[in-house]
């Protein structure tokens, strides 16, 4: 990798087919000058000696023509060669490493990807969880294609929301992840919210059938110096409770315990057949 990035330094980038007519004619230029100082070295000794079949004018005329004729354009043909066979290279690489940080299904960031991306993610940002609620009955109901079919319009969705500056990734089955740099945190909240509202709007045509979802959504805060995997733990925590509180909602963690505790009530988790599921939460919250 060292020798790679070393390469594409000293010639420039093989991936565009420009750079390889520039480092043909960067080696047609080296060889001319290479032949250059050798007729230099050579041609006057050989010349004081009296070795020179020719006249000194002759013998540097005729090293002139050979260095360019011959060997500029054997050097530049050659090195033409192995520019494109590096230029293939060059984007045979590229294709290999986006596809090694893409998911093949949904055409966003793994999670490898989207790990990297958090961990590179400094100032006022936060970090979303999505999921898809009751994404089971779904497939259970419609088929897995359906199901592949819902994991893609969400994913259209999440890109056409979010846009360059942030960071979209599918973490895995009907998870997803998103961090969104600058702007307030109320801005970031809103966009937020409106993403939960336009998937729980519409319907998704698959296979004949018109289904419809939501998706649940947990949040917290990236900042100077916090650890990214409490971060990342914060936001499944705010996931979980979202999902607690009714699912087709965004929980952020700075609702706290008192949200938590009055969400559940208010849902009627704490009913007697709901108990489980209330003391879980109640549970990864240290209530």
């Amino acid at each position: 990798m060292r020798n790679w990035m070393s390469l594409q330094a000293d010639f420039g980038n093989f991936q565009y087919r420009g750079n390889v007519y520039v480092f043909a004619l960067k080696m047609s230029f080296l060889t001319v000058l290479l032949s250059g100082i050798i007729m230099a070295v050579t041609i006057p000794p050989l010349n004081f000696l009296g070795l020179l079949p020719v006249t000194l004018s002759n013998a540097i005329g005729f090293g002139v023509i050979f260095s360019w004729l011959v060997g500029g354009t054997v050097s530049g043909m050659l090195s033409l060669a192995a520019g494109f066979a590096l230029h293939e290279l060059t984007l045979s690489r590229a294709e290999f490493e986006k596809l090694s940080r893409t998911d093949t299904l949904s055409g966003l960031l793994n999670r490898r990807a989207f790990t990297e991306a958090l961990e590179y993610t400094e100032g006022d940002a936060s970090l979303v969880i999505f999921d898809v609620d009751r994404f089971k009955a779904i497939n259970d109901r419609f088929g897995h294609g359906c199901g592949d079919a819902v994991i893609t319009a969400v994913s259209a969705i999440l890109i056409s929301a979010f846009d360059e500056m942030s960071a979209v990734a599918r973490l895995g089955g009907e998870e997803f992840g998103i961090i969104i740099s600058g702007k307030p945190l109320e801005a970031r909240m809103e966009r937020i919210e409106g993403v939960r509202a336009r998937i729980a709007s519409g319907a998704i045509a698959a296979e004949g059938h018109d289904i419809r979802i939501t998706v649940s959504g947990g949040v917290a805060d990236l900042a100077a110096g916090r650890n990214k995997q409490a971060v990342y733990a914060s936001a499944d925590r705010a996931l979980y409770l979202a999902k607690a509180l009714g699912r087709n909602r965004v929980v952020h963690e700075r609702e706290g315990l008192h949200h938590a505790w009055h969400g559940l009530a208010d849902s009627g988790l704490e009913a007697k057949g709901r108990g489980t599921e209330s003391d879980n939460v109640m549970q990864a919250y240290g209530i």
